[in-house]
């Protein structure tokens, strides 16, 4: 039985519709809903001032799509526990299913990088191969 549920919100159009099936699924199993955002900080920053910079904008983004999450699962009556983690976003995942027991990870099909991901890979491929728990990916 799964009783711990990770969703993977990355505040795009696909992660919200991931949401909304980890939330169905939190409920009718009476699981624990976790939501999981990453802040990615540049691989070469110039200066300090660029990571501060750049992690003020994930804050602010992260923030409203947290409050979206929360806002679409309390309508449901589920409550959603969120972490904001620094880090590369596969290997930041990985480590918080491994840490925290986690029986199911929910994730959307594309992120915001789409061009990126079909040209390289993508988060989404990475995890299903890597993620130590069952993958429900959502089209």
């Amino acid at each position: 039985m799964m009783k711990k549920i990770l969703h993977g919100l990355d505040g795009s159009e696909g992660s919200f519709k991931a949401l909304a099936e980890a939330v169905d699924l939190a409920k009718a199993l009476s699981a624990e809903l976790h939501i999981i955002s990453i802040e990615e900080v540049p691989s070469y920053a110039e200066t300090i001032g660029e990571v501060v910079e750049e992690k003020l904008a994930a804050n602010g983004k992260f923030g409203d799509a947290i409050l979206r999450a929360k806002k679409v699962a309390a309508e449901k009556g589920i409550e959603i526990l969120s972490h904001v983690l620094v880090g590369h976003e596969v290997q930041t995942i990985v480590e918080f299913i491994k840490a925290h027991d986690v029986d199911l990870l929910v994730i959307g099909f594309m992120g915001h990088s789409a061009l990126y991901n079909r040209i390289m890979g993508g988060t989404c491929q990475n995890l299903v191969r890597l993620a130590p728990c069952s993958v429900l990916v959502v089209k």
